[in-house]
């Protein structure tokens, strides 16, 4: 029985906070989910190729969270680029959440509940989180709204940093053929998911000149060619939505 948006209850006590976190955690195991450890699957074997150890990995998964990040930084290492560039290349990737947070932490804020809590709870904010918490958060009372959305995010931070684990560990036992398409799975989960949760035509404007500009930036200046791709992609996408809107 779902209750309304503004539905008022008295302080949850621990055994109730928990069986909304459980109710959270359990959410992990859906389509979404399962999706996005295939896509863990894949960053696992990309992390290995690029010489990265399992810890190195699995540290990567709980502290950057957000895959594209995660990729954008295995695909600095592999280009050679330096520190300041990575970290500005990753800070780029993990800008296009801002959205994401702006619109989900003030479903997650109740009365009672403190910053300090809502600043935790937004660092397991991404995409698959986001659509899972945005789907079902509306239909529960906002003073269990955080237990549930820390099941759900510290729950699925932890399966992907186990699933990097389990691969690192089983790596070197797969046949090539097999380890060449866990490795595209990243890419394919990818592309997959953000061309079909674009609302506007500007985002596959964007993710079309990307797959274009990227092999052909990589061959005269290797060390920037994602950061080229998504700057240069992502300025005409949205100049092509400038003019679109201005001639409506």
């Amino acid at each position: 029985m779902q209750m309304p948006d503004d539905t008022v209850l008295p302080t949850p006590g621990f055994a109730e906070r928990c069986r909304w976190f459980l109710r959270g955690a359990s959410n992990v195991a859906s389509v979404p989910g399962l999706i996005l450890c295939t896509a863990h699957i894949g960053f696992a074997d990309l992390a290995q190729q690029a010489g990265i150890t399992m810890a190195q990995a699995v540290f990567m998964v709980g502290i950057i969270w957000a895959l594209p990040g995660m990729v954008v930084f295995v695909g600095a290492v592999l280009s050679g680029v330096g520190l300041l560039a990575t970290a500005f290349a990753v800070a780029l990737s993990s800008v296009r959440l801002t959205p994401m947070v702006v619109s989900l932490v003030p479903e997650l804020r109740g009365s009672r509940t403190r910053k300090l809590t809502l600043y935790l709870l937004a660092h397991f904010i991404a995409i698959t989180s986001w659509v899972i918490a945005m789907e079902t958060i509306r239909g529960m009372p906002r003073e269990v709204r955080t237990s549930y959305y820390f099941g759900l995010g510290s729950i699925l931070v932890v399966t992907n940093m186990i699933v990097v684990a389990i691969v690192f560990a089983v790596a070197a036992a797969l046949p090539p053929v097999v380890a060449a398409g866990l490795f595209l799975l990243t890419p394919m989960y990818f592309l997959t998911s953000l061309w079909g949760s674009a609302r506007e035509q500007a985002s596959h404007i964007a993710m079309v000149l990307g797959l274009v500009l990227g092999p052909l930036i990589h061959m005269f200046a290797p060390a920037f060619d994602l950061l080229g791709a998504g700057l240069i992609g992502g300025g005409l996408a949205f100049a092509a939505h400038l003019i679109k809107d201005r001639s409506a």
